[in-house]
């Protein structure tokens, strides 16, 4: 049983959200944050090296730190009184707008998909495969994405197990008209949980569907009018897909992989070398934002900020109620007090854990996205700054954790990936485009 399952045993769901000892323990943490910085973060004359930058982000409830960084002063706060958070067409439009910087017209860093600031930085995903050196400096949340199904499935009562698809989708292959299943962005983390769902349960995601990429915030649409038969992407999506009545949740990430990382804070790397007290600013500004986020207690209001129109545009009503672990999935299962809804800080969901992203890099290597050769190990020591958080968490008198790996992963499935042999957990996968 995990933390979390005996945290939401022990008490109602509104009791939940008012856990003294919850708010005592964010108290504390502000408490030291304050005791730290009693005038400001920096001292006169040793601030930042700029007063802010620009950071993209898509309307999904893990953008939050940010946008609650921002709204709640938090960058002005540790000396970034011009702070902009920029909202993205698309994840493709955040790749190119960070190769371009700020000084290009783009924006210097962004809530991002695990994955992309290493397929940017190896020249996978970019215009003439020409690399751009990112940094990943944080994660911003762990858990609850969604995979979702059309209602035209609702007989078949999709769950976790995506064997239940399998043979309607042999039909539609053989009639011509082949399934298709909607991602934000290829190799990036929705791509991922999509693939292993559909793999474990014997659909092959390359040969068995059509696979398109639709950006977030046209994923229900797209689903209203018939152009997928299931979709994976972050909330609110899935939740409203569901209160509209047009199809279902099948699973819940994290049920696929409990506590597992979803986006990252990653930076132009050139941004980190030239302005190291700016990225510790930002640091700080984020992860105080992710510890307000993650107080149960903040959560409506958290929700109520998101789902204003220069954020996300969308009912806060589409927000809360994940936010706060109550899950109508749409299929007849509800449940009032799930451990996976989605953490900011709590369970090391800030620390961007080295041994995450080996997963992600072994996966776009099952994939075909890197080659079977490629140094994973290398490659995470290149674009992962730990340090840079280890750093920031010292700042603000947090505990860090001890290690960078969080060892090994167990899969819903029964898969496990030891970060150390990534070779091992690729051999063991039946379906995969690597030999």
């Amino acid at each position: 049983m995990t933390d979390e399952t005996r945290d939401l045993a022990a008490t109602s769901r509104r009791g939940f959200l008012k856990s003294a000892a919850a708010t005592a323990g964010t108290a504390a943490l502000f408490s030291a944050v304050k005791a730290a910085f009693p005038g400001g973060a920096f001292a006169a004359g040793a601030g930042p090296e700029v007063t802010g930058t620009k950071l993209g982000f898509i309307a999904l409830t893990d953008a939050a730190p940010l946008i609650v960084a921002k709204e709640k002063g938090l960058f002005a706060k540790y000396g970034l009184p011009d702070m902009e958070i920029v909202k993205q067409a698309s994840w493709g439009a955040t790749r190119d707008n960070l190769v371009l910087g700020t000084e290009g017209g783009g924006i210097d860093g962004a809530h991002i998909l695990t994955p992309m600031p290493y397929l940017i930085s190896a020249g996978k995903v970019t215009q003439n495969g020409q690399p751009l050196k990112m940094a990943i400096v944080a994660r911003l949340n762990l858990d609850a994405q969604g995979i979702s199904v059309a209602s035209s499935y609702a007989d078949l009562k999709v769950g976790v197990d995506a064997g239940a698809l399998k043979e309607a989708f042999a039909k539609k292959k053989a009639e011509g008209t082949p399934a298709k299943v909607a991602m934000t962005f290829p190799g990036g983390t929705h791509d991922l949980w999509l693939r292993y769902w559909l793999a474990a349960g014997g659909i092959d995601p390359d040969k068995d569907v059509e696979t398109i990429v639709v950006p977030p915030p046209q994923m229900v649409a797209n689903m209203k009018v018939g152009t997928m038969d299931a979709f994976c992407v972050g909330e609110p999506w899935n939740a409203q897909l569901v209160n509209q009545g047009i199809g279902y949740t099948a699973a819940n990430t994290a049920e696929i992989w409990a506590r597992h990382p979803e986006k990252s804070l990653g930076l132009r790397a050139d941004f980190v070398e030239k302005n190291p007290k700016a990225t510790q600013a930002i640091l700080l500004a984020v992860m105080e934002a992710q510890m307000w986020a993650d107080d149960m207690a903040n959560r409506e209001e958290l929700a109520g900020i998101v789902a204003k129109r220069a954020w996300f545009n969308v009912p806060a009503k589409d927000i809360v109620g994940r936010l706060q672990g109550r899950y109508d999935y749409g299929n007849g299962k509800v449940v009032e007090a799930s451990p996976h809804f989605m953490k900011f800080w709590r369970d090391d969901a800030s620390f961007p854990f080295k041994s995450h992203d080996a997963w992600f890099l072994a996966e776009d290597v099952r994939w075909g996205k890197f080659e079977p050769e490629t140094d994973i190990a290398a490659l995470v020591g290149e674009v992962n700054r730990a340090d840079l958080w280890r750093e920031a968490a010292k700042t603000l008198g947090v505990a860090a954790p001890a290690s960078d790996s969080r060892g090994v992963e167990t899969f819903f499935d029964g898969k496990t990936f030891d970060p150390a042999d990534p070779r091992k957990y690729l051999e063991s996968l039946e379906i995969r485009r690597v030999g």
